[in-house]
């Protein structure tokens, strides 16, 4: 990952990096003649000569989308109380409702411009697809007349992160790490990098695609938390706070298994309930409704995803790790590469992030972050010997400190090294900061670079990482685990943002107060 900008420069390249997606997105072909097929899916809920036979219409010459949205209507969800399959696009809109067809149309049409095989991608579309159907219920109890774009506003909400994600995906990623770290928000992060908030990207891309200002207003979040919303005097306020709540209730929904309980409601209720009319019950009750309707999305669209299990997913998690879960099934059990790596490690690592973000807001001592970091890695990335090694100014060398796998003990006594430098693979992560995976130790060049100690110590490592701890000029130490098999399946983007995140919360443990 590249470092990330900062001061004067960063602003500069910050700049750049958005100025570029602009670019990106206006010339492509794809993105562009998305833009136009939006503006004429949404305006037929504008004109009083386009109504139900034009979105037949239009839906019917799309194979796909006619397959889609037939299957959509005969889900649990919307299946009729005869039973009978729904086998017209007019039988599915009188069914399903103008508003919802419509909605689900523009939804589609983001999934087949968007690669939806890229994990971030998929994550950030379903929280939008999420989102978009909290705000359709919101439209059923609206107060303001002509409610019905409710459910685009907040479908668009999440624009900016799935565009990001999709062409841009590095920088997707460092915004993912720099949130993980706990130090700053999304906004902050995507100003970060992006020199804006999703948001700003979101209504520059609406305009480009030149679409109702309506919707594109609707994209500006209400006032920051905590602060209790009022009630909207007119409909333009009333939908940008139904935009906001519906991002947030997806949110929740994506890393919660009982929404309504989870502590995270309670800031919902005090935030929007006065606004948006909601008590408790009617809070649970949308969860309820849209957790039934997410599921028939999914699988009209192919998207399906696994009941969540992890018993932690309750804890506190920053928002975009948090929308992970979306996506995150259980891999099947004894699933492994022949490394011994689970093929279920990124959410094995997350539920790490998850543990040691408690830890780090609460009281935890250091040692206590180090040792919940240790331990995802070690289980997570499955591997023999796992240890933390930390500069010891005393000796004037760096010395394993906690250990974890086989021979535990006796590794972890012989694994010190001088501080002073000298040319071989520790001192060479350690001076410049780099976050190393090794999937062949064996290899001629790794080998002239390993040291006799190393060499003595763990003849039979074939792989292995070393992740540098690094502040300023300051060596604190490395964490450092292996294997006994080579590990060719490397390690993908997606657990590199999460194994940063995890080394970001040792360095804040470590920083002095």
């Amino acid at each position: 990952m590249a470092d990330l900008p900062h001061g004067a420069h960063g602003h500069a390249t910050a700049g750049r990096v958005r100025d570029a997606l602009m670019r990106k997105l206006s010339g492509t072909e794809r993105m562009f003649s998305l833009g136009g097929t939006m503006t004429r899916v949404i305006g037929m809920g504008y004109s009083v000569d386009e109504g139900s036979a034009d979105l037949a219409y239009y839906v019917m010459a799309d194979v796909a989308l006619t397959q889609r949205i037939l299957r959509l209507s005969n889900t649990v969800a919307y299946r009729t109380q005869l039973g009978a399959p729904v086998t017209t696009i007019s039988r599915a809109i009188s069914l399903l409702g103008f508003d919802n067809v419509r909605a689900a149309a523009l939804a589609m049409l983001l999934v087949d411009a968007l690669d939806v095989a890229e994990h971030s991608v998929r994550v950030e579309l379903q929280a939008a697809l999420c989102a978009s159907l909290v705000g359709q219920e919101m439209a059923h109890r609206s107060p303001h007349p002509g409610a019905e774009e409710a459910g685009i506003c907040a479908l668009f909400k999440n624009l900016g992160p799935m565009l990001l994600a999709s062409h841009e995906p590095e920088r997707y990623r460092e915004i993912a790490a720099l949130v993980a770290t706990g130090k700053h928000t999304h906004a902050q992060a995507s100003r970060v990098i992006l020199g804006c908030t999703f948001e700003t990207l979101s209504e520059a891309v609406l305009r480009e695609w030149q679409l109702p200002e309506l919707i594109i207003k609707a994209q500006a979040s209400p006032p920051p938390m905590p602060s209790m919303l009022e009630v909207a005097p007119e409909r333009a306020e009333w939908m940008r706070q139904v935009a906001a709540f519906s991002q947030d209730v997806a949110r929740l929904m994506g890393h919660h298994h009982d929404p309504a309980n989870a502590p995270d409601a309670e800031a919902l209720l005090a935030r929007y309930g006065v606004a948006l009319g909601l008590d408790r019950p009617g809070l649970a009750a949308l969860f309820d409704t849209v957790q039934e309707s997410m599921s028939g999305m999914l699988q009209s669209m192919n998207m399906e995803r696994a009941p969540k299990t992890d018993p932690k997913a309750g804890s506190s998690l920053p928002n975009v790790l948090a929308l992970a879960m979306l996506d995150a099934g259980e891999a099947d059990e004894g699933e492994f590469y022949p490394s011994g790596k689970p093929k279920n490690a990124r959410d094995l690592l997350l539920a790490g992030v998850q543990d040691v973000s408690v830890l780090g807001g609460s009281a935890a001592n250091a040692n206590d972050v180090i040792m919940a970091v240790l331990e995802t890695l070690y289980g997570a990335l499955g591997f023999r010997f796992a240890t933390i090694c930390l500069r010891d100014g005393r000796t004037g060398k760096f010395r394993a400190r906690a250990s974890l796998g086989e021979g535990k003990a006796e590794l972890q006594d012989g694994f010190t090294f001088p501080c002073a430098f000298t040319r071989d693979l520790f001192h060479l992560a350690l001076e410049n900061n780099a976050d190393m995976m090794i999937p062949d130790a064996f290899s001629p060049k790794i080998r002239d670079l390993l040291p006799a100690w190393y060499k003595t110590l763990l003849p039979d490592a074939e792989s292995f990482i070393v992740l540098p701890l690094v502040v300023g000029k300051a060596q604190l130490g490395l964490f450092y685990a292996d294997r006994i098999f080579t590990a060719p399946e490397g390690v993908p983007p997606d657990e590199t943002a999460l194994i940063k995140a995890l080394k970001a919360q040792v360095l804040a443990a470590l920083a002095p107060a």
